[in-house]
């Protein structure tokens, strides 16, 4: 029969397998941040060929295409070395739906690509059908975050989510803005929907420097180019704080320009927060496996350490003592663990309350993204409530009315 020691070490083998696991999607994370930029990217560039009739960015359009199929590439071998063996995949149910949703986006790009050629689609829909394959790729970086079990990764990966998602809000708003440009008019609505791209990023971008540390942050603000961003908010006022009414047809280029130096320095910040990952894990992991063997040395000496040879060892007060303090040890530090990654995974848990409720309000009062989180935020206001608690509220009261759902 085992000993106690040897679940104890069994418990710290199982820290390293999930530590190891964990190395492994913080792989697969910067590989999807390199397709998630690439096709923001081709998003912005489609937006502009059709809100110009073909008459822009034609042969720009064809090279990010090229550019894109080989991050494709990257990221189909990256989910090809994933492990699906349904007893061993930690959030697999979920995080295997994602990669499947993934999976049939990029499946449907050409199609998409063909009508865009054919100028067949609308600035709109065409942006849409981007937005939800770049949503897709972000929801696994989101369910990597919200597997994660050992808090320093976590906080990692939430940081590094978050700012994915805020330049994904900054991609949104580069394609948003060329497509006005280029069109040459905006009206009320659209202004709307500028500024509320323009308040999600910032909201995401708090939500990243909360949870990072100091170097990426400082990081973060040494890439912001004055000049990039004093451009970048001339040309915000101009088009969203007048009158709705028309638009400077050749800004849509001097726009596009400087968001994609944004958006560009933002990809350097990406790539850090990455790194960092990695250094974190392969850290974590050394230390978990030093730990390991200096439990098992212990055990060892004392007489007990799991294995055939030990098992014959006499169980005396002093072992007793010394397993029951290993045990105490252990349990305090998972303890610990515990409450700082429930700490860390209360942000996720609130973005997918907020998400849910913006879901319930667009589909049963036929709201935009944009309106359905601007009626949140007013509810949030007037009642002088938290956002996360009115859309717990909203879905609460979802949850009593019949048909709503």
């Amino acid at each position: 029969m085992p000993s106690g020691s040897a679940f104890l070490l069994a418990a710290r083998q199982c820290e390293i397998a999930e530590l190891e696991q964990l190395a492994r999607t913080g792989e697969l994370v910067g590989v999807i941040g390199r397709m998630v930029h690439g096709v923001q990217r081709e998003r912005g560039i489609s937006n502009v060929f059709l809100s110009s009739q073909g008459k822009r960015f034609a042969s720009q359009r064809l090279r990010q295409v090229e550019e894109c199929g080989r991050l494709e590439d990257e990221v189909r071998a990256q989910f090809g070395r994933f492990d699906t063996d349904a007893t061993r995949a930690r959030n697999g149910a979920r995080l295997f739906s994602r990669v499947a949703e993934v999976l049939h986006g990029l499946d449907g790009l050409p199609a998409l690509r063909a009508r865009i050629a054919r100028l067949e689609l609308s600035p709109r829909d065409a942006t849409a059908a981007y937005s939800r394959l770049v949503s897709g790729l972000l929801a696994v970086v989101f369910e990597a975050a919200d597997s994660a079990s050992d808090p320093q990764v976590s906080r990692a990966l939430v940081a590094m989510f978050n700012f994915m998602q805020g330049k994904e809000f900054a991609g949104r708003e580069r394609a948003f803005g060329a497509g006005a440009f280029a069109a040459g008019t905006i009206d009320a609505a659209g202004q709307q929907q500028w500024r509320h791209l323009v308040e999600s990023q910032e909201a995401c971008f708090q939500l990243f420097a909360d949870f990072s540390g100091s170097d990426v942050r400082y990081a973060d603000r040494a890439n912001h180019d004055p000049l990039v961003v004093a451009e970048v908010e001339r040309l915000r006022r101009m088009a969203c704080d007048g009158r709705p009414g028309a638009l400077d047809t050749d800004l849509s280029p001097v726009w596009y320009g400087c968001m994609t130096r944004r958006i560009d320095a933002m990809r350097d910040v990406e790539d850090l927060l990455a790194g960092r990952l990695r250094r974190l894990c392969e850290a974590r992991i050394a230390q978990a496996r030093e730990e390991l063997r200096d439990q098992q040395r212990l055990l060892q000496a004392l007489g007990d350490d799991g294995s055939a040879a030990g098992e014959g060892a006499a169980y005396g007060p002093h072992l007793e003592r010394s397993l029951l303090g290993m045990l105490q040890e252990q349990s305090r530090r998972l303890q610990a663990m515990g409450d700082e990654l429930q700490a860390v995974r209360a942000s996720l848990t609130e973005r997918k309350v907020v998400e849910r409720a913006k879901g319930l309000l667009m589909v049963h009062r036929q709201m935009s993204e944009a309106e359905a989180y601007k009626a949140l935020r007013q509810m949030a206001m007037n009642q002088n409530r938290r956002l996360v608690d009115v859309a717990e509220a909203v879905l609460a009261l979802a949850d009593v009315l019949p048909g709503v759902r």
